[in-house]
């Protein structure tokens, strides 16, 4: 597991950020939160969390790990994976998805593309207790 990745951004495009460590430039999949705060040519310092597939290895990259715990937290409810999930916390901050959930705030959840009524419901039933 590859808990954090340090080193110089290489580059910035819409959905993720290159970041050179040791001569290699590892790509990492970012929110447009996270990208905005990268600068060509700058170190950067960002937790990560590796999604293995049996086709792919994905590195997520995070502002903080606040947002890298949410990230993982939100993966473990049935129908929430690595997109929907950094979708989630693309257009919500993890303060705002926590209210959300505690306050069970379907509304809101919904607000996140791919994320209907139901899928909110299941969402705050298994997260409640834990996000």
């Amino acid at each position: 597991m590859i808990a954090f990745v340090r080193g110089t951004v290489a580059d910035v495009t819409l959905g993720s950020a290159v970041v050179e460590v040791g001569g290699v430039g590892l790509e990492l999949v970012c929110t447009p939160n996270t990208l905005a705060t990268l600068r060509l040519g700058t170190t950067a310092t960002l937790p990560t969390s590796m999604v293995v597939r049996e086709e792919s290895l994905t590195l997520f990259g995070f502002l903080d790990e606040d947002e890298k715990t949410c990230f993982e937290l939100l993966q473990t409810a049935s129908g929430v994976g690595p997109k929907l999930a950094q979708a989630m916390l693309a257009v919500h901050s993890p303060d705002e998805l926590r209210r959300a959930v505690a306050a069970e705030d379907v509304k809101t959840l919904t607000t996140v593309p791919g994320i209907g009524q139901k899928g909110a419901q299941r969402i705050i039933l298994e997260l409640k207790d834990r996000l």
